[in-house]
Order: C-alpha cells, then sequence, then structure tokens
C-alpha cells in the first residue's frame, strides 16, 4: 500500500517540506506502507522550494528592501530552462515583520521590484512570479514604480493563491487587511487607495486581481498573465501523476477555512484525489467553517508533533482497512 504526504505550508511555522517529512515521518511508523513526499504549494509562502524540490534548479540570492525599507536577503530560483521562480514574500513578506510592525498603510512593494529587477539580470527566458503572503495592500504602486517597462519583453505568469477580485467585501482591503494589521477604518482607506488606481481599473474583476494585496492587478496591468497557483505546480510537480498511484494521499496547511476551497493547494488537492478516485484525508493545525478535516492541536509549538502523530494514526487505519 502507498500513501502520498502532500501537505502545504503551516504558515510561519513549517515549510511544505517541513511539513511533508514530519507526515511521511508518522505514516512510515506503520510496518506495510510504502511512503512517499510530494509537498504542495499555491503561490505562498514555500512555493519555490516545492517546485525545486521536483524540478531541480539553482538558487540565486540578492538583498532588496521588505515592506517597511530595511534591507533583506531574499532568494529566488532559476530553473534548468532559464525560468525564475520569484516568491514576493521573501521580500516584502508578511512573516517578515513582528505583528507589532504591521502597518499595510505605509507597507509597500517596492521591494519585489528590486527584486525582479535582480532577477532580470541574470537575463531568465521566463518569469513566475508567486504573489500570495505579502505583508502589502498597496495595489502594487510601489513595485511598478521601481520596474517601470522593464517587463514588457518576458513572458511573465503571477501565480494566485487567492480568486478574490481587487476591491468589494471580497477585496485585498477588505478580507486580507484585518490579518496584515489594519483596523476597520484602515481596511476602508486601503480599499479608497485601491479604487483610486485607474491604471488597475480594467482588471479589477479578474479572479486573482486581490491576490497579494492588489499584485495581481498590478501584474496584469503590467502585462501578466494570472494563473491558479495551486492548479499550475500540481501540474508542474506532476502531481497527478504520483498520486494515481497512492491508496492514501494526505494534505493540509495551517488553517483550513472556506478559503482552502477557494484556490489554496489542499483545496486543489481534494478536487484532484475526487476525479482520480484516490482517497484524501485534509487536516488543518485550525479547522473553520464547518468543514470535514483532522484538526491538530493549534499549537505551533506542537505542529511537528502533532504531524507525525495524524501521520502515524491515518497509516494504521488504512492498513487495518486493507
Amino acid at each position: 500500500m502507498l500513501a502520498l504526504a502532500s501537505p502545504a505550508s503551516l504558515k510561519g511555522v513549517l515549510s511544505p517540506l517541513e511539513a511533508a517529512s514530519l507526515l511521511a515521518a508518522g505514516l512510515r511508523r506503520v510496518p506495510g506502507l510504502v511512503v512517499d513526499e510530494l509537498p504542495v504549494a499555491d503561490g505562498g509562502e514555500g512555493t519555490a522550494a516545492v517546485i525545486q524540490a521536483a524540478l531541480g534548479g539553482t538558487w540565486q540570492t540578492a538583498t532588496v528592501s521588505d515592506a517597511l525599507g530595511r534591507p533583506v536577503r531574499a532568494t529566488w530560483l532559476l530553473l534548468d530552462d532559464g525560468t525564475a521562480v520569484v516568491e514576493s514574500a521573501q521580500a516584502i513578506g508578511l512573516p517578515l515583520l513582528d505583528e507589532a510592525e504591521r502597518d499595510p498603510l505605509h507597507a509597500t512593494s517596492a521591494g519585489l521590484g528590486e527584486l525582479l529587477l535582480a532577477t532580470l539580470a541574470e537575463r531568465p527566458t521566463a518569469l513566475l512570479v508567486c504573489i500570495g503572503g505579502t505583508a502589502t495592500i498597496d495595489g502594487g504602486t510601489g513595485l511598478r514604480a521601481v520596474v517601470g517597462a522593464r517587463l514588457a519583453d518576458i513572458p511573465l505568469r503571477a501565480l494566485c493563491d487567492v480568486r478574490n477580485p481587487l476591491l468589494g467585501e471580497r477585496g485585498a482591503a477588505r478580507v486580507f487587511g484585518p490579518q496584515k494589521g489594519a483596523s476597520p477604518e484602515v481596511v476602508e482607506e486601503l480599499e479608497a487607495r485601491l479604487a483610486a488606481l485607474e491604471e488597475l481599473a480594467p482588471f479589477r474583476d479578474l479572479p486573482g486581481a486581490g491576490a497579494g494585496g492588489g499584485l495581481g492587478a498590478a501584474f496584469a496591468a503590467l502585462g501578466g498573465t494570472l494563473v491558479d497557483g495551486a492548479e499550475l505546480v500540481l501540474d508542474t510537480i506532476g502531481f497527478d501523476q504520483r498520486a494515481r498511484a497512492a491508496d492514501l494521499v494526505v494534505t493540509g496547511e495551517g488553517t483550513v477555512d472556506a478559503t482552502t476551497l477557494e484556490g489554496k493547494a489542499p483545496g486543489a488537492v481534494l478536487r484532484r484525489c475526487e476525479r482520480l478516485a484516490v482517497r484524501c484525508e485534509l487536516f488543518g493545525g485550525v479547522v473553520r467553517d464547518g468543514l470535514r478535516a483532522h484538526a491538530l492541536s493549534g499549537s505551533p509549538a506542537r505542529a511537528g508533533e502533532d504531524l507525525v502523530r495524524l501521520g502515524e494514526e491515518l497509516a494504521g487505519a488504512l492498513v487495518d482497512s486493507g
């Protein structure tokens, strides 16, 4: 019997690769089970590492500005075919700020522009930009000021981890502002700022326009193509081929809620497994919105222990049923 450990990140606690390793360690505690590790991502934290684990490539580094303008060392991935995989969160990620520092009114995406210029200096043939996990809600204003028209001549795909539009009740400010430190009053000011960006108006309602605090709309305005990050990553790492051979796939993330099914990697894994008629179990460090999933303890300090225990429990149930 074969089990496939395919978690996404437990944001700010475990990377996808770390989570897969711990989950697999628990699965392997039960004799008679072969375990395969295939971590997943969706354009958010850890996407480049997931792609590198499957395809290889060379890590590159650059010193750029974080969302508050301070220097930060960022990494990006150059694949063998010349494609550069760049994570916005490496430069302007929310985990780079202490909770007290979160300030989306003043946070800027300029550091992502700096990272892209450093990437272009290596002459990649194409760009995959992962736009999840940012501390910003500036509609890419800082990014666009830095890069100007320099992205016009390179194929660019922006990997969106959510499908939200730019504005409105499901938009960047109202949905993601509070988790980035915005009070209700600040949320409304951010909404007004985004609405005033006339150059983004033609792209406001694109699925993913609100991803990365409006970076989706910004990249569309720069000529990029917005793509479903989870689906692209699963295709890139050959998920279907690996899952088709499995008796069980285990996936999950730090918080499982309604957004898990609306663009996040575990939701995409669930849909793929349903189409492949492969059993799939979902877990979350925290489970909300009435979703059916295995809830971990919710303690970041115990996340690793929780995953090992869950893996052992699921493996035991699988072997007993087989």
